[in-house]
């Protein structure tokens, strides 16, 4: 087996119980650590002893309390059971010592069948849809996620205080800060896009997550800064299936946080932590193939196909529901908002980065066609956001939505009665919430979804974030009211 950069072991190719235990047994595994993913996208984790672990554990499972994950079990129904996947082994690069990560599916532990809040289990179901469908036999899923790297962030939430506060060394607002001295080199507001060092102050730490990715197979294609100031930056994985994609942005998220912690530096995901600059998105590409050949390319608008038409129309067609999963959080539509690239209108278009689905023009190579779906943001629970995405591209296709005419302009330069006849995306998590509520039979076609899962995401969402925001007054409204 070959060896990477530090000399750990490259990734695995393991397909079995008996292999994965050989594997462990291979690098000197005195550790297992098992990981799963709850129904926001988190992974947990609880870890073993190599020695208590054998092939029955990968059929009978390891049990755990669901009542204490979030949006799952009531404590009268806790018991669950998490079921190793050996093909997921990989060696966990930040424990001391050596340790084999696994990832595991759920099930009942009474009626033995696979849990329907699993998001893992969504993924799997969505793949088998699309196979058992004769459309197509893959569904490729590259995302594109940025992210912003903090030196410090702070904030409270009581009765009494509510703050926030984060800082960057790259800030724009650090140009008078004392720092012995300040050197500036800070991106502007929406300057940040490319620059090189020394205003880029974090290649080298982009590099290093980098490597860490690599060496838990992740191919990846490039890293940059991106546009807003304060360190947002983006590092590009190479495209593949969809539920290997799934768990790659576990382990993508994982990796960077925690590659930014021994740095002594703090890495978010939330769509717009900075008032006034561009939020973090994650453009997800999406295309359908079969027998090893691309369906999206044709002879039809900026090269598709006219199944790759009707998949826009499906998207577009179900975009408001979608936003309930792939913009899942109340700060999501903070992004949603015109001015900062966002893409808040349910159009397509060539090349054009004000549409909600662009056509990437980069190549005329029929590998290279595909659809980014611009909207969705990095909070996301991505197994759930590419199993969603690739209900409504399947729902388009079968029912031959059309998506309308293309809009080849700025969105954002059109006005009145034009700019009104192009729908957006919802203007809160509340509205998407309802739009999902009128709007989900599409993602039960063939079980992938169930009205148990999408009836416990709705709940736990006004539950836990719509209603407890709306209770709380924000610090700007003493700005606006207080003198009132």
């Amino acid at each position: 087996m070959a060896t990477v950069g530090n000399g750990a072991k490259a990734t695995p190719k393991v397909e079995t119980a008996k292999g994965f235990l050989e594997f462990a047994k291979e690098v000197n595994a005195v550790q297992i650590d098992l990981k799963f993913v709850d129904m926001l996208g988190t992974w947990q984790h609880c870890s073993y002893p190599i020695s208590v672990w054998n092939e029955s554990t990968f059929v009978n499972g390891l049990g755990f309390d669901g009542s204490s994950i979030r949006g799952w079990q009531a404590i009268n129904a806790s018991d669950m059971l998490a079921i190793p996947d050996p093909t997921t082994a990989m060696i966990d690069p930040f424990f001391e010592l050596p340790t084999v990560s696994v990832i595991a599916n759920i099930i009942d532990p009474i009626t033995h069948k696979e849990y329907s809040r699993d998001p893992r289990y969504v993924a799997r179901k969505a793949e088998e849809y699309l196979r058992k469908s004769g459309i197509a036999d893959t569904a490729y899923i590259g995302p594109e996620l940025e992210f912003f790297i903090f030196d410090q962030v702070r904030y409270q939430q009581n009765e009494h205080i509510g703050m926030y506060e984060i800082d960057s060394v790259e800030g724009a607002w650090n140009t008078a800060r004392f720092e012995e001295p300040n050197l500036g080199y800070k991106p502007s507001f929406k300057g940040g896009y490319f620059p090189v060092s020394p205003t880029d102050t974090y290649h080298n730490l982009r590099t290093e997550m980098v490597q860490e990715l690599e060496k838990v197979g992740i191919i990846v294609e490039a890293h940059h800064h991106e546009v807003a100031t304060a360190g947002q930056s983006e590092i590009d994985m190479q495209y593949t299936s969809l539920l290997k994609m799934g768990d790659q942005l576990q382990w993508y998220k994982y990796i960077l946080k925690n590659v930014a912690k021994r740095n002594n530096k703090t890495v978010t995901f939330m769509p717009k932590p900075i008032f006034g600059d561009n939020g973090s998105g994650m453009h997800t590409h999406v295309s359908l193939w079969k027998e090893g050949k691309p369906l999206f390319a044709g002879d039809k608008y900026a090269g598709l196909s006219q199944m790759a038409l009707w998949a826009a129309g499906g998207v577009l067609k179900h975009a408001k529901a979608l936003t309930a999963i792939t913009n899942p959080t109340t700060n999501s539509y903070r992004r949603l908002v015109p001015g900062y690239e966002a893409p808040v209108n349910l159009a397509y278009s060539a090349r054009n980065r004000s549409a909600s689905i662009r056509i990437p023009m980069y190549s005329d190579s029929p590998k290279a066609k595909r659809l980014e779906c611009r909207f969705p943001d990095p909070s996301a629970n991505g197994y759930l956001t590419f199993s969603a995405l690739l209900m409504a591209v399947m729902d388009g296709i079968k029912n031959q939505i059309d998506p309308g005419q293309p809009l080849d302009r700025n969105i954002y330069e059109m006005e009145g009665a034009e700019a009104a006849a192009v729908p957006n995306t919802p203007g809160s998590l509340e509205e998407a919430m309802e739009h999902l509520r009128k709007d989900h039979a599409f993602l039960l076609e063939g079980g992938v979804f169930t009205e148990d899962l999408i009836q416990g995401w709705i709940d736990y969402k006004y539950e836990f974030e719509i209603k407890p925001m709306a209770l709380r007054p924000h610090p700007y409204e003493f700005h606006l009211y207080y003198d009132a």
